[in-house]
């Protein structure tokens, strides 16, 4: 029997998630590795989904690595693939579910946070840090797409991470507070925002439901934008396309991203001590996301070339999209830096 002092509270209570065990991923099994689902759960007693992807015959205690993203996606995609390419290459990884989407817990259903959401990859390194066969010293975390914003906030507040990899990022709250480019970068666009938040708030208060958004559509006039059509060529086809996955589907919430228009991610990332390395695309539409992190964390402006300062990186891909780093389609995925990046920063 476990007693819980008076005035605290058990972390061990959580409810039961319902995963699925079958393997329902986007990409191929690799035989090199092992594969379970785990779970685990955040500060806000939120219970998170992943995969736990172990190398074959692995001993003694390993580095690891937590991952997720991108922004609207499941562990059944990039995240996943990500880990088990990693795994394969001698670490322990985790792909997770974030709150509120895809098999993780939290309700309701497809909303985001830029505080959750950080918080989602610390927990994901509390689990790790007690797992047997990890060396607590060594964990690492890789954010994809919007979790890239993330992952660099995780890094800010948390100096057990000891190395960060952002890939194809987003800044989650750049985008909302400017739009793209600064398209909506005015106090009158701001607040047109917040008054459409507004409105939607009212009214999904009084229907009792939570409008979605709406995902990536499968089909798009000939004039749509190029990166609107890469991320159709993946969410929205067989190429990358899952059911649990909001990007494929219906979308966020209308007011999922709301708190995202006043709290900027990135405030702290020149105090991040431990090693990040950002990857980016030369034809990304987003790639100035990444430009701007680097910028915020060493004071160095660098537009479409590769950049260090101390232990800080941006490696552009040349002619590499946005989504040519979601999937091993373009093969431009950089697994043998990223695994040497950990190598070097995880012992």
């Amino acid at each position: 029997m476990t007693f819980v002092a008076a005035g605290a509270q058990s972390t061990k209570k959580m409810t039961q998630l319902k995963m699925t065990q079958e393997w329902d991923k986007v990409f191929p099994k690799s035989e090199k590795v092992d594969h379970k689902k785990v779970s685990f759960h955040n500060r806000y007693g939120i219970e998170l989904a992943a995969d736990m992807y172990t190398p074959k015959n692995a001993e003694g205690r390993l580095a690891a690595i937590a991952v997720s993203g991108p922004f609207g996606a499941v562990k059944e995609q990039s995240s996943g693939l990500y880990a088990q390419h990693l795994a394969e290459r001698g670490f322990l990884t985790i792909a997770f579910d974030p709150s509120f989407t895809g098999e993780s817990g939290g309700e309701p259903r497809r909303m985001a946070s830029p505080d959750i959401n950080t918080e989602d990859f610390l927990a994901a390194v509390d689990f790790l840090s007690v797992q047997d066969n990890v060396d607590a010293e060594r964990i690492g975390i890789i954010g994809i797409c919007g979790f890239g914003g993330m992952a660099v906030n995780a890094a800010a507040i948390d100096p057990r991470i000891k190395a960060t990899v952002a890939s194809t990022m987003y800044d989650m709250t750049k985008v909302n507070i400017e739009g793209y480019f600064q398209s909506e970068n005015t106090l009158q666009q701001r607040m047109e925002k917040r008054k459409a938040m507004a409105r939607q708030r009212t009214e999904d208060y009084k229907t009792g439901t939570y409008k979605r958004g709406g995902g990536v559509p499968a089909e798009l006039p000939d004039e749509a934008p190029q990166f609107l059509k890469d991320y159709s060529a993946y969410y929205a086809h067989e190429r990358g396309y899952h059911e649990r996955s909001g990007n494929s589907t219906d979308g966020w919430n209308v007011t999922g991203c709301q708190s995202f228009l006043n709290q900027p991610l990135l405030a702290f990332a020149a105090e991040i001590e431990n090693p990040v390395l950002l990857i980016h695309g030369e034809k990304a539409h987003s790639r100035y996301f990444s430009e701007y992190a680097f910028e915020k964390m060493t004071g160095k402006h660098v537009e479409g070339q590769n950049a260090t300062e101390g232990n800080k990186e941006l490696y552009i891909i040349p002619g590499a999209s946005h989504v040519d780093l979601y999937d091993d389609v373009a093969g431009v995925i950089p697994y043998d830096k990223i695994e040497r990046f950990f190598r070097e920063n995880l012992k």
